[in-house]
């Protein structure tokens, strides 16, 4: 079974747990707090020899069988680090996204995994019309047109475009992509989705697409809020950009790699659409340098996901799935059948 009762430490002893995220002071501490925490970037040590060496217990106590997993794609949870932890039984991430956990190995396997559920979902929706609105009124470019001391020698900036009234395409209609559509009809959007499916019409009211591009052919804007996996690998490329046109916007919120970078900058390149809002790149950290230079693209640092309140909701969440796998009880936000 998924998710198997833990075994209870050594009397005396704290349950250890690896660690495998930067230094997050709050979430940290609380752990070090209740377990014996192993340290992937305090150790300095490569992954699967950091791995091994903290299944082989050294220094004493248990091996671990629980970890905490950072997403974004800087560790992969695959069966090479399954095979390096041998012990383990529960991954807890504290992501949005799963495409960093081979999930039906972590099943073969009785892994329990723990998702971030919905707590990053307002903030990611917030930022998305943040990027939009941005792409469409210039407030960037504005900003540096005024901080350049451009706007006396050259008079007033480029116009901008107005957000209301706008038809916007969602490009999943998960938790985020659902309050995304909520934040915009507020504006007067007119919304419509492309998911694996169409909702139940009696709960949401948009026009569903099945194509990708037909969705793009009725959209001033494309927001892209769905998982990474095969299916939506690449699920904005040359073809929909096309159809979006030179007067659309794009808006990546979810993983770098659902969009065609390449096509992307061509695109915006040659004026094949209007502009770019982008919180994701496909080989991060690292962004093109041509997206550097353009006016009509705003980048920021895969941070949809961060706020203060956020980080807080996530530590509360994470101490509580691993409390819940020692105790043997079901984990709150669980992403596999328990």
């Amino acid at each position: 079974t998924v998710g198997a009762v833990a075994r209870a430490p050594a009397a005396g002893g704290k349950p250890s747990v690896l660690y495998l995220r930067r230094a997050n002071d709050g979430l940290a501490a609380a752990l070090r707090a209740r377990y014996r925490v192993h340290s992937l970037y305090d150790s300095g040590a490569p992954l699967l020899a950091f791995l091994a060496g903290a299944a082989a217990a050294r220094g004493g106590g248990e091996p671990p069988r629980a970890a905490v997993v950072v997403g974004g794609g800087a560790i992969q949870v695959d069966a090479a680090f399954l095979d390096a932890a041998p012990c383990l039984r529960c991954v807890v991430t504290t992501a949005a996204g799963l495409d960093h956990v081979d999930l039906a190995e972590c099943a073969r396997r009785g892994v329990a995994v723990a998702g971030a559920g919905e707590t990053f979902s307002a903030d990611v929706a917030d930022h998305a019309v943040g990027l939009l609105l941005d792409v469409l009124r210039r407030i960037s470019a504005a900003d540096r047109f005024v901080r350049r001391g451009l706007w006396p020698a050259r008079g007033d900036c480029s116009l901008g475009s107005k957000l209301s009234g706008k038809r916007v395409g969602i490009i999943g209609l998960g938790s985020i992509g659902t309050l995304i559509a909520r934040r915009l009809e507020a504006f007067g959007c007119t919304i419509s989705y492309h998911s694996r499916r169409a909702k139940d019409s009696a709960t949401i009211s948009y026009k569903y697409f099945p194509s990708v591009i037909n969705l793009a052919l009725e959209s001033d804007v494309l927001i892209v809020a769905c998982s990474l996996n095969n299916q939506t690998k690449h699920i904005v490329n040359k073809e929909v950009l096309e159809a979006l046109g030179k007067d659309g916007v794009i808006v990546n919120i979810a993983r770098g790699g659902n969009v065609d970078e390449a096509a992307l900058i061509c695109a915006l390149k040659g004026g094949g659409i209007a502009g770019a809002g982008l919180d994701v790149f496909e080989k991060e950290p690292e962004v093109p340098a041509e997206l550097l230079s353009m006016e009509n693209v705003v980048l920021t640092a895969h941070e949809a996901v961060f706020t203060v309140e956020s980080a807080s909701d996530i530590s509360d969440l994470m101490i509580g799935n691993l409390e819940a796998f020692f105790q043997g009880k079901p984990l709150l936000t669980p992403v596999l059948p328990e």
